[in-house]
């Protein structure tokens, strides 16, 4: 069945790619496979390549697989969390000496792995405003090995040309990362428009409902992926069967769910262009939106995420964030609940006092699937 699933539509790819009945028991769904090692037919003799769940367990592979199949690339590789991802890819790709052209409006922890990790590893970088593509060209050094690119970026839902940030990676012999999290594979496919490489929080939208930490890596770069996978068998950061499973269950209804999200955010824009107390809203599906068009061409929908700016400053979006009763106070997104947070003091804390800091008044949204009207009553109760 598998083989056919390069014909079929997205919804039909996240229920079917990697995940025939199982030939034994004809179960139809993957089974979990709760094991740490396997049984080999004498020494060497694998059954379907399986001898310990470090380097492969059959239900991450199935995972993986649907995973590549969503994405449109060839290979996947599922890992413990989004940051282990984050951190293979890094190591796999960069040497001592080496530099990244991360953007400047980057997710507070993969800015913390960077400046705090990979510069203890002799890895250099230059943050940029990678919608500005003159400035992405002249950031390019001889040893740039990478662009690290989020589009929509975390929190201010910046939006990146992903075809022109690849021609600029191509022609200065870099590769090109995309962070798909908070588009997700159904809203955006990186891959087609140039990019090396998909990274995911498959925490997040892909898994869908809060209850599973997780990462990946998806290319059609075979060296690539070999890169990746021996790093991840070599320092271990894999996903569990069971974690795995809970991944594979949630990404089963991503388009649904994306949609149900996309339509919550685009009335709560509505709701929240109305309010005084209100100074700015970031999102994307906004016209006056710098970077509409872009995203207009390159994505679906425009997503489950909001940011805005609170009008009395950095106390009143502090006291913002405690008052709402269905939006819980609370890190992480893309989950089926509503969330609000404070990212200068929650999830970009790690970017105080750099380049990467965001603005004292900002409140992020993860907009979940509940009742719209529920919602704008919470926020406005709350504003």
């Amino acid at each position: 069945m598998a083989d056919d699933s390069a014909r079929w539509g997205f919804e039909t790819r996240a229920i079917h790619a990697g995940q025939d009945p199982d030939p034994r028991t004809g179960a139809v769904i993957v089974p979990i496979y709760q094991t740490s090692t396997f049984a080999q037919d004498g020494v060497g003799g694998l059954r379907e390549g399986y001898e310990y769940s470090r380097t492969a367990n059959p239900t991450r592979t199935a995972l993986e697989v649907a995973l590549a199949a969503l994405e449109g690339g060839t290979h996947a590789l599922a890992f413990a969390s989004g940051m282990a991802a984050s951190d293979v890819a890094l190591r796999s790709m960069t040497r001592p000496g080496d530099h990244v052209i991360l953007g400047n409006d980057a997710y507070g922890g993969t800015f913390r792995l960077i400046d705090k990790v990979m510069t203890l590893w002799g890895v250099e970088y230059t943050a940029v405003d990678l919608s500005d593509l003159d400035a992405t060209r002249a950031a390019l050094r001889p040893t740039t090995k990478v662009i690290w690119s989020e589009t929509p970026t975390n929190p201010l839902l910046g939006i990146a040309d992903i075809a022109a940030l690849a021609a600029i990676a191509t022609e200065g012999g870099a590769k090109l990362v995309i962070d798909n999290t908070f588009a997700t594979p159904y809203l955006q496919a990186p891959l087609s428009l140039g990019a090396d490489v998909v990274l995911h929080s498959t925490t997040k939208y892909l898994g869908g409902h809060s209850d599973v930490v997780g990462g990946a890596l998806v290319t059609s770069d075979s060296d690539l992926n070999d890169q990746f996978a021996f790093l991840r068998n070599a320092a271990g950061a894999v996903p569990g069967p069971f974690d795995s499973w809970l991944t594979l269950r949630g990404a089963k209804t991503l388009a649904l769910r994306m949609e149900r999200h996309s339509d919550n955010a685009e009335r709560i824009v509505e709701t929240l262009l109305r309010s005084d107390k209100i100074s700015k809203v970031y999102y994307p599906g906004l016209s006056d939106h710098p970077g509409h068009e872009i995203a207009a061409k390159q994505m679906r929908r425009f997503g489950g995420m909001i940011s805005f700016s609170v009008a009395a400053g950095e106390q009143a979006a502090l006291d913002l964030v405690s008052r709402t009763k269905l939006f819980t106070l609370g890190e992480s997104l893309g989950g089926i609940e509503s969330l609000i947070e404070h990212p200068g003091r929650m999830t970009h804390a790690s970017t105080a006092g750099s380049p990467l800091q965001v603005p004292a008044d900002l409140v992020r949204l993860s907009v979940g699937i509940e009742d719209s009207a529920d919602l704008i009553q919470d926020l406005v109760s709350a504003l």
